[in-house]
């Protein structure tokens, strides 16, 4: 299943190709999704290779190829016009220019439990996008949460691997907006993509750790990066 956005610069290949025989470029394909850099274009480029939509052609410059398009999409649709609030909606998400989550907070199920809001999956590798809206809660004991508000993400990849985090896991998180170096959170990249990282800070950049030396480390200036919240538990099922 594709993210919204995913879909929006598939369409926009798929009916560039249509017309003119050629792909758009990058700042075709920026300035067409309303991202601020081409980096988040990349991503999404990768996500949708990945995912066997397109393809890459090799050794030549601009050359992507759509191999199939999503299910009950035929022709991409015509772009509306811009909403009067001048917002765009990530599919199973919030306004784009917003940078904090909608969640119901948790609450005391018995002496035993307190039931944590599940906001759907987070990338513990190459981000995906942005953390969806609450799916369902889980019963968490109150020993693992801090003071507070706090939701739970199911976590997708490897990349936190040496940290003690697995594809598979759900960690439980402490709403916040900043967090001291060293501390594992949740990160919004650039208002699009959110990742599970090892935040470090020097300077006037921001380094998004990964603990898998499969995965480089990756550096942000300030405005590029949102926290969105800090690790404070896990949970696995074997």
């Amino acid at each position: 299943m594709l993210t919204q956005k995913q879909k929006e610069l598939l369409l926009f290949i798929h009916e560039r190709l249509q017309d003119e025989g050629v792909p758009p470029s990058f700042d075709e394909m920026k300035e067409a999704l309303d991202l601020k850099s081409k980096s988040g274009i990349h991503r999404l480029i990768t996500a949708l290779e990945e995912r066997g939509f397109i393809r890459r052609l090799p050794n030549r410059a601009r050359a992507l190829e759509v191999i199939k398009l999503p299910d009950n999409s035929t022709e991409p649709p015509k772009r509306s016009a811009p909403s009067p609030t001048g917002l765009s909606v990530i599919e199973g998400s919030r306004p784009k220019q917003s940078t904090t989550l909608n969640y119901a907070p948790s609450h005391n199920v018995d002496s035993r439990t307190v039931s944590v809001p599940v906001m759907g999956r987070i990338a513990a590798g190459v981000p995906i996008s942005a953390i969806q809206n609450h799916s369902h809660d889980i019963a968490c004991p109150p020993d693992l949460l801090t003071s507070g508000e706090h939701f739970a993400l199911e976590v997708k990849g490897d990349s936190m691997i040496e940290a003690g985090i697995h594809d598979g896991d759900t960690v439980i998180i402490r709403r916040c907006d900043s967090a001291e170096n060293g501390a594992i959170v949740v990160a919004l990249v650039e208002g699009e993509e959110a990742t599970l990282k090892r935040l470090r800070k020097k300077g006037g950049a921001v380094a998004l750790e990964a603990a898998n030396p499969n995965y480089e480390t990756r550096i942000f200036g300030p405005d590029q990066v949102a926290i969105q919240g800090r690790l404070v538990g896990l949970m696995r099922r074997y």
